[in-house]
């Protein structure tokens, strides 16, 4: 079988890289659509703006925070009104895939310019579409990459904390998944298996959060940019995204999908039950004690969950941890790439390991 490897077009990094941003979308067109969430539309898009309205015209539209069918269906008709050439995402990862998936429906170049280093969405074709009520329904693989990732540092820095140990929980998995699917030959994101390129870019992402992700953490604490910060800025959105799309997928984040079923784990961000699903996935894969004890340390010193408890999930019972079992053990999902035998009970035996595993550490 041919292996496939997923790239965006161009990738843009450092302090000030968003001054960029006009220049770079005149590329594509001269008409140009930008969806924002709600803060960097009052904070970062007013001295923008300019440099874009000086290749073009603009036009600028609030993004309503969910990244669901009919928010795709409302843009997309402001979209092709407007007669944009291009659209540019700027916000967190929702934001993002919302615009990727209107774009791909116009077929027109599409822009990414996260404001967070919480997930991988700007560089990867996947689209994760929810409900209303923030359910994970599907993931949408779109016929192409983002043509264009700019990733602000300067601005990274700026939002929470919290956000940047996300992505590192998000990145955490990234390793970990494509090394089940190199050893089953699972498909990648392209339905193919990966190269020898997406595999190193995995093991790399996952030795950069270990070995730089507590020193990014304090310089973010801070408020400034280092040299260990700009590595896991990279690491949480172009290597993990070039790891996931083109290594593959497995357990970590089909437990991540089979938790949004549960009410109470709505206030987490992705990465954050991406972590844990990963510290699952650990006693799924019979991993060595050393290795768990890595990434058991690397998480507690994150501030990551390594317990139920810590999800908002204490006290819950064997019949809900089942239903979060079955989403994930689901036929579509990427679960189905791990090199062991995958069912619901066994699912939800190594979540009560993990479980009971940082309980431990914790006690």
């Amino acid at each position: 079988m041919a292996t496939i490897t997923l790239f965006p077009g161009r990738y843009v990094q450092g302090g000030g890289a968003v001054t960029r941003l006009g220049e770079e979308l005149s590329r594509f067109g001269k008409r140009h659509f930008i969806i924002s969430s709600p803060h960097p539309l009052e904070h970062l898009l007013p001295p923008v703006l300019p440099s874009i309205e000086a290749v073009g015209a603009v036009r600028v539209e609030r993004f309503n925070r969910q990244c669901t069918d009919a928010e795709i269906a409302r843009l997309l008709g402001l979209v092709q009104e407007f007669g944009a050439d291009t659209i540019t995402a700027v916000g967190g990862g929702k934001t993002l895939d919302t615009a990727k998936a209107v774009a791909s429906q116009a077929k027109i170049p599409c822009a990414m310019v996260p404001t967070i280093a919480s997930t991988d969405a700007p560089c990867s074709s996947v689209c994760v579409v929810y409900s209303e009520e923030g359910v994970f329904q599907r993931a949408d693989i779109l016929p192409t990459n983002p043509n264009l990732v700019i990733v602000d540092t300067n601005v990274i820095v700026q939002a929470p904390a919290r956000f940047l140990v996300a992505g590192m929980g998000d990145a955490l998995a990234t390793w970990f998944e494509a090394e089940s699917c190199r050893i089953r030959r699972g498909r990648n994101i392209a339905g193919s298996v990966g190269s020898m390129t997406a595999y190193a870019l995995a093991k790399l992402c996952y030795e950069t959060v270990r070995d730089y992700g507590l020193s990014a953490l304090t310089a973010c604490e801070a408020g400034v940019v280092t040299p260990a910060l700009e590595r896991i800025v990279e690491a949480n959105t172009l290597l993990s995204g070039l790891g996931f799309e083109s290594g593959g997928l497995a357990a970590a984040h089909s437990i991540h999908n089979g938790l949004t079923v549960l009410p109470a784990v709505q206030h987490l961000y992705h990465g954050e039950k991406v972590a844990f699903g990963v510290l699952a996935s650990l006693f799924l894969t019979d991993q060595p004690m050393h290795r768990i004890d890595e990434v058991y340390t690397l998480c507690a010193s994150l501030g990551l969950p390594t317990t139920l408890s810590d999800l908002g999930l204490e006290g819950v019972s064997d019949e809900e941890l089942l239903c979060v079992a079955e989403k994930a053990c689901a036929e579509e999902e990427s679960i189905h790439n791990e090199p062991v035998e995958i069912t619901p009970h066994r699912i939800l035996s190594v979540l009560k390991a993990a479980d009971a595993e940082g309980r431990r550490r914790m006690a």
